[in-house]
């Protein structure tokens, strides 16, 4: 028996090369460089180089790329201009998420626990925070999160996207859980994310195992030349389809695979919570997207009620609990909840637009998201000795902020009318695109829906607006709150406070590219 040596073309790849090769290289230097501060240093700034390397990358290889797209690995991973553009966005949140990683308050306190292994409240953690440890792996974890989720956008195999799947999944489960404050709550929000992870990654698998029992096929590709060549829709196969999109829906965070996300956005360090919103949305966008208009597009009468139900149902349930919270995370994650379903909306009518469209909506929300939860970072509660404490996350808390920081306020401001899809704004860019693709395909019922539901969720988007700028501060309060200033934060909300505004007076760059984009390398839609 002769065995043959895979040829294996490493040049497209190589974005996400750079990206899990620094990762590696970040774990080495855990156990070389002994000094906390250095360590610290040498890690972001490896994290962020190589985040920018790989950007460029990316932007190369769309320049100079050969026709519609290039088949690496036997058909495995596909890069083509829509992968590449995802590859893009994600970067963009990663590097978002790693300046908000190295951020710190004005007292040198950072994020995240200091000892990550160690029982809250334990003796081991009080004595590593007094000799000024540094969880340093958070920079490794999330490059590991950044290449898995660039992997989980040009996969082109069901059994390898698994692979990308728990390469991005894990380190998440664990960054969850290393808040530096509201340890308990951390742990407890991170075991709901794992379990719930677990449960829709069996879901998933399940699904991949009812795919190849009834096409003997594992790749997107060999599965929609059965389904092609099929007179009558299998059962088996109809149900894997059904079963492999909803292990997909929980990582978007859509209804009725929701429960993990308001806990896992209060109890996550806010720096985590930032980098998991944006980045992880547009993770499961692309993939669903790549499954559904290369795989699943002849099913599209079949599954057409899957999508139009968990989209409505997103978007109530998102709108209706958000109306009624009170807290500013559990806020923002069930309206992340209700943007899910505007997402799915442009699933509606399985019209090819969804792929110019999706891509330009999770970089408006993504955008938005990253600098929202920079703002939360920033406003902080005063303990009894005047000291900076905890996040104020409480919506009390933030009456009279314009007072206090015009400019946090302001910009919070920007994104949440962003969020609401005001003119003007990027969010209401991603919206019309968003919903132009479902009236185009025929499901103007569920954009009618999705327009009710936007009109709704500005109530409580305005509500914390008027707080900030039109309420006072309650009496005795005063001192109770302090605006820290955190110069890496800072940076993060001024950049996407101009992208927020540049994506909506002048989107047509980007929507030119998303243009460009559209088309698959192997695209059963057109």
């Amino acid at each position: 028996m002769t065995f043959v040596t895979p040829t294996i073309n490493w040049a497209p790849m190589l974005p996400m090369l750079i990206v899990f090769g620094a990762a590696a290289l970040g774990v080495l230097l855990e156990a070389f460089i002994r000094t906390p501060a250095t360590r610290r240093v040498v890690q972001f700034l490896l994290a962020i180089g190589a985040l920018l390397l790989a950007v460029g990358a990316a932007v190369v290889q769309w320049a100079t790329l050969d026709g519609a797209g290039t088949v690496v690995m036997d058909g495995m991973i596909t890069v083509d201009r829509q992968a590449l553009l995802w590859q893009i966005i994600i970067l963009v949140m990663g590097i978002f998420g790693v300046m908000l990683f190295a951020s710190r308050t004005s007292s040198g306190e950072s994020g995240f626990t200091p000892l990550g292994a160690s029982v809250p409240g334990s003796q081991e953690e009080t004595i590593a925070r007094r000799k000024g440890f540094e969880l340093t792996e958070v920079f490794s974890l999330g490059l590991f999160a950044v290449g898995g989720m660039m992997l989980f956008t040009s996969v082109t195999d069901f059994i390898f996207l698994f692979v990308a799947l728990e390469v991005f999944s894990l380190p998440l489960y664990i960054m969850v859980a290393l808040s530096r404050r509201r340890r308990l709550l951390s742990h407890e929000a991170s075991l709901k994310y794992f379990l719930l992870g677990a449960f829709s990654s069996a879901f998933y698998l399940f699904g991949v195992a009812l795919l190849y029992g009834a096409t003997g096929e594992s790749s997107y590709s060999g599965v929609a030349a059965v389904i092609q060549a099929t007179a009558t829709t299998d059962p088996l196969l109809l149900t894997g389809a059904v079963m492999v999109i909803s292990g997909l829906f929980f990582k978007l965070g859509a209804v009725p695979f929701h429960a993990w996300t308001p806990d896992a956005y209060q109890g996550a360090p806010t720096s985590v919570t930032a980098f998991m919103a944006a980045a992880t949305k547009a993770a499961a966008a692309a993939a669903l997207l790549r499954i559904v208009y290369t795989t699943f597009y002849t099913l599209g009468w079949e599954l057409s009620w899957l999508f139009w139900t968990v989209a409505i149902a997103s978007m109530v349930v998102g709108t209706v609990v958000a109306l009624v919270q009170t807290e500013i995370k559990r806020m923002l994650a069930y309206s992340s909840i209700a943007h899910a379903g505007f997402i799915l909306v442009a699933f509606g009518g399985f019209s090819s637009m969804a792929l110019s469209a999706l891509p330009v909506y999770l970089l408006m929300y993504g955008v938005a998201t990253v600098g929202a939860f920079a703002v939360v970072t920033q406003v902080r509660e005063r303990t009894e000795d005047g000291a900076i404490g905890s996040e104020a996350t409480r919506l009390g808390q933030w009456a009279g902020l314009g007072k206090r920081s015009p400019f946090l306020a302001g910009a919070m401001a920007l994104f949440l009318l962003s969020f609401a899809g005001i003119p003007l704004t990027a969010g209401f860019i991603g919206k019309f695109v968003a919903f132009s693709a479902a009236i185009d395909g025929g499901a103007w019922p569920l954009v009618l829906i999705a327009v009710i539901a936007s009109a709704a969720s500005v109530f409580f988007y305005v509500r914390l607006i008027i707080l900030m700028f039109f309420t006072d501060v309650p009496e005795g309060a005063e001192d109770s709150i302090q605006v820290d200033y955190s110069p890496l934060a800072r940076v993060v909300v001024i950049v996407t406070v101009a992208l927020v505004l540049v994506l909506g007076i002048l989107p047509g760059w980007f929507l030119d590219a998303a243009n460009d984009a559209a088309v698959l390398l192997a695209n059963v839609a057109s």
